[in-house]
């Protein structure tokens, strides 16, 4: 019978756990988003800055990472 309020104890004090984290990361991941964003702007090309606009910053930023990756696959294209 000792069993039972432990039982009942652990999944609340898990999701205090998990809120305290989320307050936590959430400042963390603000900063990461923003300097992702400074470097795509400082080194996007204009119709990468046009998808920004239009769609957002995900589809902008897989955009440019497409780009990136093909740069360096091939040896003799330019950035």
């Amino acid at each position: 019978m000792t069993l039972l309020p432990l039982a009942l104890l652990v999944p609340v004090l898990l999701l205090f756990l998990m809120l305290g984290m989320e307050r936590v990361e959430g400042p963390l991941r603000e900063d990461a988003v923003s300097e992702q964003l400074e470097g795509f702007l400082d080194s996007a090309r204009p119709d990468e800055v046009e998808t920004f606009v239009s769609e957002g910053f995900a589809p902008a930023l897989d955009r440019y990472w497409r780009r990136r990756r093909l740069g360096r696959l091939l040896p003799g294209r330019s950035r």
